[in-house]
């Protein structure tokens, strides 16, 4: 199942075919000044690589996906099908009235590359992505005139959300869909429980080789 959230509360709840019919959630909102043409995002990822969510050993996970995939067979087989075998529990979290700086902060801090808002209710309204916060330039901070703005004013909202029962199969169309790099993974009313990205899914791949996701 997925959602959709704003800062108003849940706007859908259904598949991910109705999901990906949704306007606000195929476009994925972004401040219009801070959008970078699909050329240059991927221009700067090749040249400056990101690191996704909760995941400062990245470097020591390729050499496990590596060495892993190097094996002829695995001891034993752990059937990879929903969000909850893969997700990372417990996610970090920001809220809007925070400031870009404090933020930044807080991602710099954890090494996340994003992070789930939530309101003073606890209740997921966007997603705040580092590469929204920092300028063109590849500055290593904010701007000053940007560190200075509300989360609220940078994060994406509407933001799409997933529930732990969904099928793996369907969260990757939504990724690919929407270009994010992963999603909060909540009940109906945007409780959050975790937050589910690339790399949780090349982890859980890693740890448990060959892929069983699609079987």
């Amino acid at each position: 199942m997925f959602y959709v959230f704003n800062t108003n509360g849940p706007m859908f709840e259904g598949s991910h075919e109705r999901l990906s019919q949704i306007a606000a959630v195929r476009g994925v909102a972004r401040p219009a000044a801070l959008r970078s043409n699909t050329a240059d995002i991927r221009e700067r990822e090749a040249r400056h690589p990101a690191t996704d969510i909760a995941d400062p050993n990245a470097q020591r996970q390729t050499a496990q996906l590596r060495s892993a995939y190097g094996q002829d067979a695995p001891k034993e087989r752990h059937r990879l099908e929903l969000v909850a075998d893969v997700m990372t529990r417990g996610a970090l979290t920001v809220h809007p009235e925070m400031s870009v700086a404090a933020a930044w902060d807080i991602l710099s801090q954890h090494q996340v590359g994003q992070v789930p808002v939530v309101n003073a209710s606890d209740r997921v309204v966007g997603l705040l992505l580092r590469a929204d916060m920092a300028p063109p330039s590849l500055a290593r901070s904010p701007s000053p005139a940007m560190a200075q703005r509300r989360v609220a004013d940078v994060m994406v909202t509407p933001v799409p959300a997933v529930s732990e029962d969904t099928a793996l199969r369907r969260l990757a169309y939504v990724l690919m869909d929407t270009g994010l790099p992963g999603l909060p993974v909540t009940d109906a009313q945007g409780t959050l429980s975790g937050f589910v990205s690339r790399t949780d899914i090349l982890r859980a791949v890693a740890a448990d080789p060959p892929l069983d996701m699609w079987g």
